[in-house]
């Protein structure tokens, strides 16, 4: 009976051991260096990372299916606005420490999930059809300036994007002044919005409109080659332009994620998190994504430093507030007929 008993004991140490030598990651980034930064990860801490890869919509179903019964420990994906709506379900724990408090700037972060990189989300321009002046003191309320009538591309207003960059506008400028705005944002399209943030900057450098909004990793990408010559080619027919500089600043987005609530192992999710926002860690994420650095010591890649270094972020609108206005944002741009 002791030995039974003894052989017990240490089968349940080992059971608990290997139990707590893992984190489980559902991601919605399909980054196969995201993959490479969680070996690196591995290597130092011993803590084996499980990965299960899938779209937003897919994750978010499955970990809320499987309640108590998941195994999912963090859930990471693109957008401060679909982190928010999650939270606001109760999918998260608190997710901080003060490590993680210390890296991240309150405004890009919540008690219950934190950006791990930063995206700005900006204009692009035909040089040979917008005369720079045009662009003096541009900013995003401007895109629906009657001058820019037939002259503007953007993406859907299903897309989370453009849900966050409307519910930026919510904050600051309120749904009644937002909603008209978005009227004459359609207004001025030069078709009705359609493809990725990739097409609307290949729909301006094919002449068939002179403006388009999208995030900056997606023109860095087009000129690193990664999408073809094609694609390279025409990137180098616009230029990038970031607006509001003579006041709030450039709108900024994340790529972040939280602990989840029924995580089996967050120890093991805090302690990921704080090695994502290394240097080091860090230094591998804008180096094969082409986003901002969230913490200070660290330079973006140099295709993204070639669009403009030390531009005016925009650091007082908190990234929470797109989660809270998402669905004023949606109602804005239905109401103005945005497809």
């Amino acid at each position: 009976m002791k030995k039974i008993t003894t052989l017990g004991i240490i089968l349940t140490f080992f059971t608990n051991l290997s139990f707590a030598a893992e984190v489980n990651v559902f991601s919605a980034r399909h980054y196969d260096s995201d993959i490479q930064l969680y070996k690196k990860f591995t290597e130092k801490t011993g803590i084996k990372v499980n990965v299960v890869s899938g779209k937003d919509k897919a994750l978010q179903k499955r970990i809320t299916e499987e309640g108590a019964d998941s195994k999912a420990d963090i859930y990471i994906t693109a957008d401060a606005g679909r982190l928010g709506a999650f939270d606001a379900k109760g999918m998260f724990q608190n997710s901080m420490t003060s490590k993680i408090k210390a890296a991240v700037p309150k405004n890009f972060r919540s008690t219950n999930w934190t950006g791990i990189a930063k995206r700005a989300r900006i204009m692009y321009y035909s040089p040979e059809r917008v005369n720079a002046n045009e662009l003096n003191g541009m900013t995003y309320e401007g895109l629906a300036d009657p001058k820019w009538k037939g002259r503007v591309v953007i993406r859907k207003s299903n897309n989370i994007y453009n849900q966050s960059l409307v519910a930026s506008l919510v904050k600051n400028n309120g749904k009644k002044a937002t909603c008209e705005w978005s009227k004459g944002v359609v207004a001025n399209m030069a078709r009705d919005s359609k493809g990725n943030d990739r097409a609307q900057i290949l729909a301006v450098a094919a002449g068939e409109a002179d403006l388009a909004v999208a995030n900056t990793y997606y023109l860095a990408l087009m000129l690193s080659g990664k999408k073809g010559a094609e694609q390279q080619a025409a990137a180098k027919k616009v230029l990038p332009f970031f607006p509001n500089q003579g006041d709030r600043g450039t709108h900024m987005n994340i790529s972040g994620g939280g602990v989840l609530k029924n995580a089996p192992n967050p120890k093991n999710a805090k302690k990921l998190f704080e090695f994502l926002l290394t240097k080091e860690a860090q230094e591998h994420i804008v180096n094969n994504t082409f986003e901002y650095p969230m913490i200070d010591d660290v330079e973006p890649h140099d295709l993204v430093k070639q669009m403009g270094l030390g531009f005016k972020q925009d650091l007082n609108t908190k990234v929470v507030n797109y989660g809270k206005n998402q669905a004023i944002a949606l109602e804005c741009m239905l109401a103005a007929k945005w497809k």
